[in-house]
């Protein structure tokens, strides 16, 4: 048997030109148990019986999103992906080219599977703030200079979290997987200080995504505005990371 990547999807190569597909999906993990162990009531969705133990599939959370598709040949493979350039496998050019195909935010581009392969929430967050780019920046609008820095930092963001990763996991197999790591520049820090200049990290909220920036980092001290708190807000939105500060310090003072 062998596993590689397809996207965000897990393949396993099975025999008999069989192939089996898993997409985790946020909550969906992986857990090693011994030979036979069954599925849990609560969250388990499948079990794998191998050899020498058992691979466990559960899904957290009410949503069951994670997927498992068993699929035979190459070609019923090559259906399930999305078809998102492999950064490490590109140069300069055609990551230009694949950046400005169309003219969306990096947030959304950078996340998207039919643009990128393989880059999620939490690690755009990371590769941006490593670029010094808005979020929210329009794609098309991009200098010769951002694409390239932006070009750079994805490969090393992602080959700095990949060495992270497995110097922790070591030769164990990996429980605690999140989306949320302390070591983290501004993903999942919000208020919490950027570990560049120190600001008070931001955030945009969108449906069950959120985004996190650094004010003065990446957007010039300007501040994003957040959909739901814009429309409560309105005109009262601060502007700038100086108009919160001075915000939070007349409520303090009005107690």
């Amino acid at each position: 048997m062998a596993l590689r990547r397809l996207g965000k999807r897990i393949v396993f190569e099975l025999e008999d030109n069989l192939f089996l597909i898993v997409h985790l999906m946020i909550a969906g993990r992986f857990h090693w148990k011994p030979k036979g162990a069954k599925i849990a009531r609560k969250y388990g969705q499948a079990a794998v019986d191998f050899p020498n133990g058992t691979l466990l599939l559960t899904e957290a959370g009410t949503k069951k999103r994670a997927s498992i598709n068993l699929v035979r040949g190459e070609a019923a493979v090559n259906e399930h992906d999305p078809g998102g350039l492999e950064v490490f496998d590109s140069s300069l050019e055609e990551f230009r080219a694949a950046l400005k195909r169309e003219n969306h935010t990096l947030k959304r581009t950078l996340t998207d599977p039919h643009v990128f392969s393989g880059i999620g929430n939490a690690y755009s967050d990371e590769i941006l703030h490593r670029a010094q780019l808005s979020p929210i920046r329009l794609t098309q609008q991009m200098t010769d200079a951002e694409v390239e820095r932006l070009f750079h930092a994805v490969r090393e963001s992602l080959l700095d979290w990949v060495e992270r990763l497995r110097k922790e996991r070591g030769t164990g197999f990996p429980e605690k997987v999140t989306a949320f790591r302390p070591d983290m520049a501004v993903h999942g820090k919000y208020g919490k200080p950027c570990s560049i200049c120190g600001s008070p990290v931001q955030r945009i909220v969108h449906a069950e995504n959120e985004t996190n920036y650094c004010a003065t980092c990446q957007t010039g001290g300007k501040l994003l505005a957040d959909r739901s708190l814009s429309r409560l807000l309105k005109e009262d939105w601060p502007r700038t990371l100086e108009e919160l500060e001075e915000i939070k310090r007349e409520a303090k003072a009005n107690g």
